[in-house]
């Protein structure tokens, strides 16, 4: 196998993302050296700015992490201790985690099996059911950098109430008819850990929304509840700011990201151009005004562990998000529904779902030796196999 493949073709190596702007990133750190300004300074308000801007909100705050930022948003869009907030089980830990920190009841709720991210029929049974009593927020999950389907989704919450916040982590520049993902609801939450499709070099995370009175509590909360310098006007509040040089690199890669997006599409669309056709469920594709931005490049099948054990005996990482849904987790498994089978898809992701290696500093080549290498093992009908042969 090439070398270009053994670099490449890993997901959870940040230095795929970071291939494109090295020398860019290295001055915007040695600017902020030399500036001698580390914590809340201009970068981070300059990026804020910019990245309000680029997202479509009036309001963007810098905050620590994605899971800070999604705890944030819901508590400054009123969730309060003991409501229930609907999201689905399949997404990363961290969703649920925020939602619990945060003092509220996470209520899962099932996916479409297609774009595997939130149900809006499946959340509406859910809505008229007991299992409502309670529920104050939806949290819906742009998964693997697929939109949900929100104008159905928004319909709801507006419908029965409830506060809509958005988990951007993975869908930095998706669309919907043309309109972003993170403007649909009230607020909304996003990560800029190394490998996401907007990457800083540590955590970084930033809540966006168009109400200033959420913008100011968050502003609060990111730094011991302060409304002036060394006075805290609120409990809840801690440390959790975004600091100067992920700002300043964050300001290089937001220039670039639109370009990166189209790279991570081109190479999504090469996948499907060679695996069209093959005993393989594929993500859901552009078009009827969605625009993915493939995060991850997820598909499904039964026999997903003989695949993963194929694919690494050739060198190729691809990655098991999530194996255990949130649910049938030790930390959550409280919350989890009383009634057999209410998230049967949402288990059925955990054991068939697979992300095949995309990103932008990723080779058309080394996509099609992936896919070749999945053909190969469709072809040969043995997901116990361990040992290469070509």
């Amino acid at each position: 196998m090439s070398a270009d493949i053994q670099r490449t073709v890993a997901n959870a190596d940040p230095r795929a993302n970071l291939a494109g702007s090295l020398a860019a990133v290295r001055a915007a750190v040695a600017r902020v050296l030399a500036r001698g300004r580390y914590i809340l300074g201009p970068e981070v308000e300059a990026f804020e700015r910019e990245f309000a801007a680029w997202s479509g909100r009036r309001h963007c705050v810098g905050v620590g992490n994605g899971t800070d930022a999604l705890e944030f948003a819901l508590r400054a869009a009123g969730v309060r201790p003991g409501d229930g907030v609907v999201t689905p089980a399949n997404t990363a830990s961290a969703t649920v985690a925020a939602i619990v920190a945060a003092g509220a009841r996470p209520v899962f709720c099932d996916v479409d099996p297609a774009t595997l991210c939130l149900s809006p029929a499946r959340l509406a049974a859910l809505l008229a059911s007991r299992a409502a009593a309670g529920v104050r927020a939806v949290v819906p999950v742009h998964l693997y950098g697929q939109p949900c389907a929100m104008d159905a989704i928004a319909a709801l919450a507006r419908r029965h109430g409830l506060a809509l916040v958005e988990d951007c982590a993975q869908a930095h520049g998706a669309r919907i008819g043309g309109r972003p993902v993170g403007t649909w609801g009230r607020a909304a939450a996003f990560s800029f850990y190394p490998t996401k499709n907007l990457a800083a070099l540590g955590d970084g995370g930033a809540v966006v929304t168009d109400a200033a009175a959420i913008a100011s509590a968050v502003r609060a909360l990111r730094q011991y509840g302060w409304r002036k310098r060394h006075v805290s006007a609120g409990a809840g509040g801690r440390n959790s700011r975004l600091d100067e040089l992920q700002a300043a690199i964050l300001r290089v890669r937001l220039r670039r990201l639109e370009a990166e997006n189209r790279r991570r599409r081109h190479l999504a669309q090469r996948y499907f151009s060679r695996l069209d056709g093959w005993d393989l469920q594929l993500p859901p594709r552009a078009g009827g005004g969605i625009v993915p931005v493939f995060h991850q490049f997820a598909v499904r099948t039964r026999r997903r562990d003989g695949l993963v054990r194929w694919l690494a005996a050739r060198g190729i990482a691809a990655q098991v998000l999530y194996p255990v849904p949130a649910h049938r987790q030790p930390a959550f498994a409280a919350f989890a529904p009383a009634r057999a089978g209410a998230l049967r898809e949402c288990e059925r992701c955990g054991a068939e779902v697979l992300s095949l290696p995309v990103h932008p500093a990723l080779t058309d080549a080394a996509v099609d030796r992936v896919a070749a290498a999945v053909i190969a093992w469709i072809r040969a009908g043995k997901p116990r196999s361990e040992t290469p042969h070509d």
